[in-house]
């Protein structure tokens, strides 16, 4: 998801010019710093994962997570069996059926007696901004938001303050982590909402996390401590001290008792029970593989007032130009929002000359849910086609067949930012490649070297990338663009209709390819 749709952006730029006046920020309090709890003993992770790490000295263990249904079930079930900590920081925590279960496994968790700390980016959080209160009033809970807006309701209100502070608004925490006792952490490109979970009745996101264990998580939990006690971070009792009392937690928890009945008849969630993955969560049984050659990559959460240079401003960019640099056979990326500009795109065919085969998968134009985006990246569709890059579109709905176990029930569109370098080193995170996530955004992201992890994320690509889910696309003989899927050819956008051909040509014209 975007921080701004295309006719979003638009429209704050054109209401701006008329809107008077905003809220400010209060001053931010001094807060003194506060650090993850150390892995104990004591609590039913710890009884699980501690006998794993003995078994694994100086060894992490990794598990990918394309599985909407386990990506929940790890959430859910890690807060249940949490008895010190819950570090939870998500970019969108969207106010649904799998938000609202989620929310109440804090308020849960926290009621045990559990310390709970929930960041979250106010470009989406403010929306919820009663709800947050009422967690952030509990006295095991603080919330704490990214960036936040001075004014705390109303659409106006956050035109208006787009509108003379957009400089500073632009810049978003894009990054996603639970992480719960310190022992396990999940992370990568979900954020909370029924879309990212295959809840959701209409389009579903293909994504994918890192679920891990052992050192690795200290690593994501020290990240975690260094957006917490940020500069760019306010505490929610400061943005909305009228709305943090005990009564907006009572209805909060009313709230939740109320749905947690009514979501006992979603067939979504009796389908949880007969789960493979849930049961297996249950029963400690989930199979990790264990390496020590892995890094752990976040942006700094001030990465906006760093150098000009965009691979200066971010800690993710360099770690990836590094290994990407490194490959010498092959190099796979996927990429929901994949606008390469020239200085990517010169890189990628660089790449091809000095030998590594590169295969791309990005969204189609009717699967992206952005037209912004697509037009901008198909500015750079031709060269790379011919520079020798192999690429993929998704189509919209690529579990027409039943073939794809990543995608939803429905549609589907794709969501999981990942590469696999040389059939060894795989990376997982927040991190699309593109200007936002290069200059604007704060990321993460995790590179983990192991042949098996590799095959496992490779035997993903080859089922996502077959011609039932995703089109072929690169030019015919007389070099012109074209889709093929192994049953039909095309020669224009698929399965899109002309006002997004003609959102997406707009945009791939207008001045705007460094926000997107």
């Amino acid at each position: 998801m975007r921080v701004y749709k295309s006719a979003t952006l638009v429209l704050c730029l054109l209401v701006g010019l008329i809107a008077s006046g905003c809220a400010s920020l209060p001053p931010r309090p001094e807060l003194p710093g506060q650090l993850a709890l150390p892995a104990g003993t004591s609590t039913k992770l710890d009884g699980v994962i501690a006998p794993a790490m003995a078994a694994h000295p100086g060894q992490s263990g990794f598990r990918l997570v394309p599985s909407g249904v386990e990506a929940f079930a790890l959430r859910a079930l890690s807060a249940r069996a949490a008895g010190r900590s819950l570090d939870v920081q998500y970019y969108i925590w969207h106010d649904d059926l799998t938000g609202k279960l989620l929310a109440k496994e804090l308020v849960d968790a926290a009621g045990r007696g559990v310390r709970v700390r929930l960041l979250l980016d106010d470009m989406d959080a403010r929306a919820k901004n009663f709800a947050l209160a009422g967690l952030d009033a509990h006295p095991n809970i603080e919330v704490r938001l990214f960036n936040p807006f001075g004014s705390r309701q109303g659409g106006a209100g956050k035109v208006a303050e787009l509108s003379t502070g957009f400089s500073r608004l632009n810049h978003r925490m894009h990054n996603k982590a639970w992480i719960a006792d310190n022992r396990i952490a999940i992370a990568g490109g979900r954020n909370v909402g029924d879309e990212y979970f295959a809840a959701g009745e209409g389009v579903n996101f293909i994504d994918l996390d890192f679920a891990m264990v052992g050192p690795a998580v200290e690593q994501m939990s020290a990240s975690f401590d260094q957006y917490w006690n940020s500069a760019a971070v306010w505490p929610m009792a400061t943005l909305s001290p009228e709305l943090a009392n005990q009564a907006s937690l009572d209805s909060l928890r009313a709230h939740a008792e109320a749905l947690a009945t009514e979501a006992a008849a979603s067939p979504w969630i009796q389908a949880l029970a007969g789960s493979d993955a849930v049961q297996q969560i249950q029963a400690g049984k989930l199979q990790f593989h264990w390496t020590s050659n892995w890094r752990v990559l976040s942006d700094d959460p001030l990465k906006a007032l760093g150098a000009d240079d965009p691979i200066a401003r971010s800690a993710v960019l360099r770690g990836f130009t590094e290994v990407l640099g490194q490959a010498r056979r092959s190099i796979v990326l996927i990429s929901p929002y994949f606008v390469p500009g020239e200085r990517g795109s010169a890189g990628l065919i660089e790449a091809v000359k000095r030998g590594p085969k590169v295969s791309i998968l990005t969204n189609s134009l009717a699967a992206n849910d952005v037209a912004a985006v697509h037009g901008g990246y198909s500015k750079y569709r031709d060269r790379l086609i011919d520079g020798g890059i192999s690429l993929w579109e998704l189509k919209p709905d690529p579990n027409q067949s039943g073939k794809s176990s990543m995608a939803g029930s429905s549609g589907a569109s794709l969501h999981s930012k990942s590469a696999i370098i040389d059939d060894e080193t795989s990376f997982v995170g927040s991190f699309n490649l593109d200007p936002r996530s290069v200059a604007l955004n704060c990321e993460q992201g995790v590179f983990v070297t192991d042949p098996d992890v590799s095959a496992e994320l490779a035997a993903m690509f080859a089922r996502v990338t077959a011609g039932d889910v995703s089109w072929r696309v690169d030019h015919d003989a007389k070099g012109k663009l074209r889709w093929t899927d192994g049953k039909r050819t095309l020669y224009e956008e698929p399965d899109a209709s002309l006002s997004r051909r003609f959102q997406a040509k707009l945009f791939r014209w207008l001045p705007f390819e460094s926000q997107l």
